[in-house]
């Protein structure tokens, strides 16, 4: 009887062992969970970075209004016809 005791023991031991210190332990699993969350987190930003420059993108395509605002305020550009005046505050 003993030795089925001491046997149950060692057992236990091992297996607490493994849980807390061996492969796929909890701090393991903890470690992986945080680094999955921050690259969900970087894939979610770039989504919606990726999303945005698409929509722009189909913006650009679709109409002569978005490329004559960006040249107007990227560029500085003013049609023929139309005088710029710049306001200092």
């Amino acid at each position: 009887m003993k030795i089925l005791i001491a046997i149950i023991i060692l057992l236990i031991v091992h297996l607490q062992y493994r849980l807390w210190w061996g492969d796929a332990s909890i701090f393991q699993i903890r470690d992986y969970q945080q680094r999955l969350d921050r690259l969900k987190k970087t894939a979610q930003e770039k989504k919606e970075r990726n999303d945005a420059l698409y929509a722009e993108v189909l913006d650009l395509r679709k109409g002569d209004e978005a490329i004559e605002e960006r040249a107007r305020y990227e560029l500085g550009m003013v049609k023929e016809n139309e005088t710029f005046f710049q306001v200092i505050e």
